[in-house]
């Protein structure tokens, strides 16, 4: 824990960056029954039936010290969107000696994502720009992102918390 503890206190560095890598199922649902119209005065009524129209898998990154994000939706989660996500991750930064990140411990979070879907000069290349930190089993640095706006839910709402955090703010603040 302190490896990771002591990552977050380091000063802003553009040759490795520091990010959080965070996904997370979406149940796509409509309205079965269309809201009454709101009245001057009165609380926005919604009947609580709805359909369901399926799901999906978002990923997210951030970056915390500059607020720095990336997202993407795709119809499920596998190895595959791993790579392309890391992929996305990588483009983004392509000056970065190594880009540094944190995640969870899953299945799908690793290099070996790399292996089964690019070819093996790709994977590599690929692995080589990057430093994974995971996080303890019980407790996530990400989870900071789904506690900092309760409820929220939204990627873009959660990350709007960390723009224009300091190094120094953000660990005092957040760690």
């Amino acid at each position: 824990m302190e490896v990771w503890l002591a990552l977050y206190k380091l000063p802003y560095d553009p040759n490795y960056p520091v990010v959080c890598y965070d996904e997370r199922p979406c149940f796509l649902i409509g309205e079965t029954v269309a809201p009454l119209v709101m009245r001057s005065g009165r609380v926005r009524k919604e009947h609580y039936a709805y359909e369901k129209l399926g799901s999906c898998a978002l990923l997210a990154m951030i970056e915390p010290l500059t607020g720095e994000r990336l997202a993407q939706v795709h119809p499920q989660r596998t190895k595959k969107e791993y790579t392309l996500f890391c992929q996305a991750i990588a483009a983004k930064y392509p000056n970065a000696i190594k880009i540094r990140m944190v995640q969870d411990n899953l299945n799908t979070h690793d290099a070996s994502a790399f292996y089964e879907n690019l070819p093996a000069d790709e994977a590599l290349a690929l692995a080589e720009r990057f430093e994974f930190y995971y996080t303890p089993r019980l407790w996530c640095i990400n989870r900071l992102f789904e506690d900092a706006i309760p409820n929220s839910g939204s990627f873009s709402a959660i990350s709007q918390c960390f723009v224009g955090e300091t190094s120094q703010n953000f660990t005092e603040n957040w760690l």
